[in-house]
């Protein structure tokens, strides 16, 4: 997906400097303590500033009063830093590499060179080294989640059969629906009593948005989702992509209605159906049959040499040589290097971007100047295209992402359940 270069700025999830942020005087106030870190109160006016700026980006007009939304800022500043701190301890590193390889994605995405993309960021008024750490960050705490979550999520066949079963209960609707959430948290353990707490702070919130209260404004103040600082929005989503808690009763809702409240193991829900359309689901795709000769780098084997190498087997292979005998002769890649380097019929996005990048610019029969991938130095030659029906396929890739994104939501939203009441979290926002 490609991003205005502003649009990219305000995705991130951490604050950036700019030249307008507030400023204070003297000593810079604590207002939280995580653990053995502080944030500060110009950390959180900066924070504050760039997500009232994403805000108004998606067209939302009415924001909570100031001090509920600083409170609200802050305690999504306060799990990051938890994230951040558990990392740290565990050892997830990002090396400057793979923040490089980011940011270089970022620019040629949007038509940039890297120094060009730096130059835009620093005329918009951002610190480029802040930047940097911002993408650090959420790289690493994406890896801590992989590796604290994701690597502990399973999907079993079983669920993925149950999964495709359901779709096709509800193929006859091809209706795809835009909601917005609530999610009032039930803290770990909960008693009875702090259950039905927040059974009454969620009813006393769905009463206030039948009675005219904006959704997003709220979900921004009082939501415990992880979605809460972008107005609650889950964006567009089909009935068999929903938690199947959601999913019975969207189909029964009306355009703006909102839901009764739902009770999950993380805690009590209210949706809002605020558009639905029809979707048509293509499911033939452009397969390529490709081969390539891959050199891999190593201390011994430089990125020039590999290159040049390289260089030197297309011309052979221009000069008359057969590509299959010189993949068998010169391919690291020894599974496809037995096949003459050919890799089969890929889908789109089956190989690294860069790979396909390439792949896709080539006609039949040519074969690429030298690229390289996280893998090594590559050529690469097209042999045919076609048309393929993938229904079969995409409909079971589909339903196991969509069970382990369910089972995977519900994961995380615990696991930083768990993360914020095993800290020493000093919260002094209110002081």
């Amino acid at each position: 997906m490609k991003y205005s270069l502003t649009f990219i700025i305000l995705l991130s999830i951490f604050g950036l400097t700019h030249a307008t942020a507030p400023e204070l005087g003297g000593l810079d106030r604590i207002v939280a303590v995580v653990n053995d870190d502080v944030i500060t109160q110009t950390e959180l006016d900066k924070r504050v500033q760039v997500i009232k700026q994403q805000l108004e980006q998606r067209g939302t007009t009415r924001l909570p009063p100031e001090n509920v939304l600083r409170r609200q800022v802050l305690e999504r500043m306060i799990q990051e830093q938890l994230q951040l701190q558990l990392a740290t301890r565990g050892g997830v590193r990002v090396d400057d590499e793979t923040v490089n390889g980011v940011l270089a994605n970022i620019a040629r995405e949007n038509k940039l060179s890297l120094p060009q993309f730096r130059e835009a960021l620093e005329q918009q008024g951002y610190v480029y080294s802040e930047f940097r750490e911002n993408i650090r960050n959420e790289i690493t705490i994406d890896r801590l989640r992989k590796q604290r979550v994701e690597s502990r999520v399973t999907v079993t066949e079983k669920e993925v059969e149950n999964q495709l079963l359901r779709a096709a209960q509800q193929s006859s609707s091809d209706a795809e629906y835009h909601l917005e959430h609530i999610l009032i948290a039930i803290p770990e353990a909960a008693s009875p009593e702090a259950i039905e707490a927040s059974r009454l702070q969620a009813s006393t919130i769905r009463e206030e948005l039948l009675a005219g209260s904006d959704f997003a404004e709220t979900a921004i103040a009082r939501s415990d989702g992880q979605q809460a600082l972008q107005g609650g929005d889950l964006g567009w989503r089909r009935a068999d992509q929903l938690p199947t808690l959601f999913s019975d009763l969207v189909a029964q809702l009306e355009v703006g209605q909102i839901s009764e409240l739902m009770r999950s193991p993380s805690g009590f829900h209210i949706i809002k159906l605020v558009e639905r359309r029809d979707s048509v689901q293509e499911h033939v795709v452009q397969q390529t049959l490709a081969r390539h000769i891959l050199i891999i780098t190593n201390e011994v084997i430089s990125d020039a040499s590999a290159r040049k190498r390289l260089e030197e087997i297309r011309k052979q292979i221009t000069s008359g040589s057969e590509f299959a005998q010189m993949a068998r002769v010169h391919s690291d890649d020894k599974a496809s290097a037995a096949n003459g380097g050919s890799l089969g019929w890929t889908s789109p996005d089956a190989l690294v971007p860069e790979f396909q990048a390439a792949m896709d610019k080539l006609q039949p029969g040519e074969i690429s100047a030298p690229i390289q991938t996280r893998y090594g130095w590559h050529v690469i030659q097209v042999m045919s295209r076609r048309q393929q029906d993938n229904t079969d396929n995409f409909a079971r890739l589909e339903a196991r992402r969509v069970v382990m994104e369910r089972k995977m939501n519900e994961a995380v939203e615990n696991w930083l359940r768990r993360l914020r009441d095993e800290a020493y979290v000093d919260n002094r926002l209110g002081q």
